[in-house]
């Protein structure tokens, strides 16, 4: 399942691309116009096998045969007319489409060397506040802070990726109930 790592534009242009096959398959198949709105395609759920399911229900109309024939004939059209489907599986009315391998090499060799693959620019006019480590100026620091450290800096990055405008915040000199104990 490659699909997680795929940018939202790329996902939806390969949703885009098989709307439009779905399209032409109907009027192959089924001597029928659907419209873009009429067809579903999704992410297909994590227990199952494939990138992208079909929802064949909306699609039984045009068929005039159960859910699960639909599904494989338009399975088969798929895998035989476009290159990029490699496999498919029927699950009740769901046909599950599985992505080649090879296009997805493709793709990432050809977006490996874009180093601004998946950000995108700033969006929002409000900064997003992250404070991360605060070590206690009483006590030595450990494992446990530079811990903190990386994770506050990678979500703050992950943040910034995603077109936030990020503020991070580190509070020194901590003043909390163990410097009250040592001051009295």
């Amino acid at each position: 399942m490659f699909l997680y790592f795929c940018d939202k534009k790329d996902f939806f242009m390969i949703e885009k691309k098989i709307v439009e096959v779905l399209q032409t398959v109907c009027r192959e198949l089924y001597q029928a116009e659907v419209s873009a709105d009429q067809l579903q395609v999704q992410n297909t759920r994590p227990e199952f096998t494939g990138d992208f399911t079909v929802v064949v229900f909306p699609l039984l109309r045009y068929s005039k045969k159960k859910p699960e024939v639909t599904a494989d004939e338009i399975g088969k059209y798929l895998v035989k007319h476009v290159h990029e489907i490699e496999a498919y599986n029927v699950i009740k009315g769901f046909l599950n489409l599985e992505i080649s391998k090879e296009y997805w090499l493709a793709f990432y060799k050809k977006e490996r060397v874009n180093l601004n693959y998946g950000k995108t620019t700033p969006v929002s006019e409000k900064p997003v506040v992250l404070e991360y480590s605060a070590p206690n100026t009483n006590k030595p620091l450990h494992l446990g802070h530079i811990r903190n450290n990386l994770l506050g800096w990678s979500v703050s990055e992950i943040l910034k990726a995603g077109g936030k405008s990020v503020a991070k915040v580190n509070l020194i000199n901590d003043r909390g109930i163990h410097i009250c104990k040592s001051m009295l």
